[in-house]
């Protein structure tokens, strides 16, 4: 390479991860559990969140107590193996009970063993390809009534709070959090998504693409 010429970075590759939203429906509208990422972090410090993390190697064969339902696993297995599905689902699940302490599963022996039954899978997005720290996140829903326990804030995510989800999107949050929240209002209204929408990027524009 001569002096003075430039060779363009490569994007970083997306880390494989899951988020949970938990929904609560009370009388005057729908709530979802948000938290606050701990100021340390590297990746979007002091945002609200969902629940939700890397997918670890051990997530792919933890044993659960019940499986995802078929037509969640069928839709996943469009563009994954079955054992990254399977890591996904167990993932949300496993990130949930660590940064909130809520239950979705039993534990034995001190170990969470999720239940996936009550998961849906709702979108996907991918992190800016110019993002020095990169993931490539699958949203799940789950109603309340499957998770155990009260949720309390730990080193990962603090101000943990139920807020109607028109009090979400007035929070510090990201763009695609921000998306997640709208979509989650359309369908608790009773829309019919056309696909699982993925939220990407390009050229520096969010994209927003439902896939069949």
């Amino acid at each position: 390479m001569k002096s003075g010429d430039k060779t363009a970075a490569r994007p970083v590759l997306p880390r494989d991860a899951a988020s949970l939203v938990i929904l609560r429906r009370r009388r005057g509208g729908a709530e979802v559990l948000m938290g606050r990422r701990a100021s340390r972090h590297r990746f979007m410090p002091n945002i609200y969140v969902f629940p939700g993390g890397r997918l670890d190697p051990a997530d792919r064969v933890t044993p659960v107590v019940k499986k995802l339902r078929p037509s969640v696993a069928k839709t996943l297995g469009k563009k994954w193996p079955k054992e990254k599905v399977h890591g996904l689902a167990v993932a949300a699940v496993r990130e949930t009970h660590e940064e909130t302490g809520l239950r979705i599963g039993t534990m034995k022996n001190g170990k969470l063993r999720p239940d996936l039954s009550g998961l849906v899978y709702i979108a996907r997005a991918i992190t800016p390809p110019d993002n020095p720290i990169r993931f490539h996140a699958r949203f799940f829903m789950i109603d309340a009534q499957c998770a155990q326990g009260e949720a309390a804030d730990s080193s990962e995510l603090h101000d943990l709070q139920w807020l109607p989800l028109e009090a979400g999107l007035r929070l510090p949050i990201a763009d695609v959090t921000e998306f997640v929240l709208q979509e989650v209002q359309r369908r608790t209204a009773g829309w019919t998504p056309p696909g699982i929408p993925l939220f990407s990027y390009k050229n520096g524009a969010a994209m927003i693409h439902y896939e069949g």
